[in-house]
């Protein structure tokens, strides 16, 4: 890294843990076949590609602990299968239904293309293991792997019982190291919700730095010399890094971002939504509710719902053009920093991975535009996190603000009229879950109280998702994210009810294990 600054280009990979075994398919499956066949398998080519051109790619990926167990479970591997055999097989229907119409044939050509794609890198190339995939770009050096709490819990609101937190953080770590054979050295913090004092136990968890939202470097205490462009460093020397409001405003604005171009494809218009019910009821899940198949055909065109056809080749220019400007802004704001006695400066541009490519359909082809670009000579170069501390290991010291990167900066969007009643339920379980944790010590693992205990550790983290409170304030599937809270929040006080009452029904236990089965190893003593 010789340039005169940075860009640290960072995608967190989570979705909330949802595996119902007790049903023959589930809709909200769904979510995670999607991001696989939308993004992470698009990701992962990317890299390919970029690996295989020697492209000096430097990116930071973040992924989840539910995410991680839900990649290498059995079950859903073999689910996605099934789902991308059916897909597969609509793309071929696509194709004849399409035959001769110049305006939508070389759509349902590319979606063809990408779903054979989808099936040879999950199966054939890396025998459905997607996180042992990102391991080999991380062996080879394009990439840096860090994680975050165990089921994406809130922290700030999580945070009035201590060992609540204290668990989320160090069984995040546990899982990544597990999974990887070596410690994160980073952690997206859930939401990027921060709160003063966090920092003491990402330390006791290993962790040398993590991401806020821009305010919490803007409200740090002392103000930073260096503003955004450079990190601080907590009092414990666990080091923040806040995000730069442009790169954020360029990709995320549906009014200023480059998604919200009209050549770009439209993600609304569905065939599950516009072909008649006989034709696309073969691939409905229950054969009589539309749904959002992925074969979209329109562009973004313009508000309402007359949209022109999708056209890739004028799309991909778009892509091009987007993704210079996004360089030479970055270029331009390291070039007006300038060259000065402290730390070089570095643009933190931190999404959701599952924008790239799910959401914004042509992402990955924009990331990987961007990272090539940023291969040739010039006053910015591609950098993570580690690399940047490598350079400069003494930094300034300061105390980030309490901040989060939702709606309005800090904790509405997960404690609202229609939330705000979880929170009592989720510390009231954490410290039952501490009484537990401290009566049945000497419980061995395997011994029926030792599995009860573990599973109501389980289910108290499951219910604790920040997924759930958010889905709930957006109003997209609110009646499951409800459902969720209130069915583990039940299964943890009948855990709790049964032990304390010595009447634990192994069956019942058994049926609880096979449904809720995130890790395995975790160990109830975090809580005491």
């Amino acid at each position: 890294m010789t340039a005169y600054g940075y860009l640290c280009l960072a995608l967190h990979a989570h979705l909330p843990y949802i595996r119902h075994p007790e049903h023959g398919s589930f809709f909200e499956e769904r979510w995670l076949f999607e991001a696989i066949t939308e993004s992470y398998v698009p990701l992962i080519r990317m890299l390919e590609r970029l690996r295989a051109d020697a492209v000096p790619a430097r990116l930071t990926l973040s992924l989840s602990p539910t995410l991680i167990a839900m990649l290498r479970d059995p079950l859903l591997q073999a689910r996605y299968r099934t789902h991308l055999d059916g897909m597969r097989r609509l793309a071929d229907r696509e194709l004849r239904r399409t035959r001769g119409d110049s305006r939508f044939a070389p759509t349902a050509l590319l979606y063809e293309e990408m779903l054979d794609a989808a099936a040879g890198t999950f199966d054939q190339t890396y025998r459905g293991d997607l996180p042992a995939a990102f391991a080999t770009f991380a062996d080879d050096g394009l990439l840096d792997l860090i994680t975050s709490a165990a089921t994406h819990g809130y922290l700030p609101l999580l945070r009035a019982e201590p060992n609540a937190v204290r668990a989320q953080v160090l069984l995040g770590q546990s899982c990544f190291r597990t999974a990887f054979g070596r410690p994160a050295n980073g952690i997206w913090l859930p939401e990027c919700g921060y709160y003063r004092g966090l920092e003491t136990v990402l330390e006791d968890a290993g962790f040398r730095y993590f991401f806020v939202d821009s305010h919490g470097i803007e409200n740090a205490r002392p103000r930073p010399r260096m503003g955004l462009a450079a990190p601080v460093a907590c009092a414990n020397g666990v080091v923040a890094f806040g995000r730069d409001p442009d790169c954020s405003r360029q990709v995320w604005s549906r009014d200023e971002g480059y998604p919200g171009d009209p050549w770009y494809r439209d993600f609304h218009r569905d065939i599950g939504f516009d072909l008649d019910i006989e034709t696309i009821r073969p691939f409905l899940l229950d054969g009589k509710t539309r749904i959002h198949t992925g074969f979209k055909y329109h562009r973004i065109t313009g508000p309402g719902d007359d949209k022109q056809p999708y056209n890739r080749t004028r799309a991909l220019e778009r892509v091009r053009a987007h993704a210079e400007h996004f360089v030479r802004e970055r270029r331009n704001a390291v070039v007006r920093l300038g060259p000065g006695p402290g730390p070089k400066p570095i643009l933190v541009a931190p999404y959701d991975a599952e924008l790239f490519g799910h959401w914004w359909f042509e992402g990955p082809q924009f990331l990987e535009t961007v990272l090539r670009l940023l291969n040739g000579e010039g006053p910015i170069a591609a950098g993570t996190p580690d690399d940047y501390l490598a350079l400069h290991p003494s930094l300034q010291r300061a105390a980030p603000s309490p901040s989060s990167w939702g709606e309005k900066g800090f904790n509405e969007f997960w404690l609202n009229e229609g939330t705000d009643w979880i929170y009592p339920h989720l510390n009231a379980a954490a410290r039952r879950m501490g009484d537990l944790a401290r009566h049945f010590a000497a419980a061995p693992p395997d011994s029926l109280h030792g599995r009860a205990l573990r599973q109501a550790a389980r289910s108290l983290l499951l219910a604790q998702a920040s997924d759930w409170p958010f889905i709930m304030r957006s109003g997209t599937s609110s009646d499951y994210a409800l459902a969720r809270v209130r069915d583990h929040l039940a299964r943890f006080q009948y855990l709790d009810d049964a032990l304390c009452r010595d009447s634990v029904d192994e069956r019942r236990l058994q049926a609880l294990e096979f449904m809720d089965n995130p890790f395995p190893d975790v160990d109830p003593s975090l809580y005491v």
